[in-house]
């Protein structure tokens, strides 16, 4: 009998622990992310050249760029068009 009371306290305890986890409205950001977007945001209002990548692709990845480039592209002129 005291193995069932203790399935059900422990049934009881995780949902009730999903319950709090699951109402909070969202969880905090991370301090050292909000930082590094902080820095990346200052570093390229000043000076954009700053913030563009002059590495190597790796295999694929220049034609998905320039791919999704053009598809974002088009979605702001979408955009643009309906305003």
């Amino acid at each position: 009998m005291s193995i069932q009371l203790l399935s059900r306290c422990a049934v009881v305890l995780l949902v009730g622990t999903v319950a709090v986890g699951c109402s909070s409205s969202s969880a905090p950001a991370s301090s050292s992310a909000s930082r590094a977007l902080t820095v990346y945001d200052d570093t390229c209002k000043g000076n954009r050249r700053a913030c563009i990548y002059e590495g190597s692709y790796e295999p694929g990845e220049r034609d998905y760029a320039e791919e999704e480039a053009k598809r974002l592209n088009r979605a702001q002129a979408a955009r643009i068009r309906r305003w």
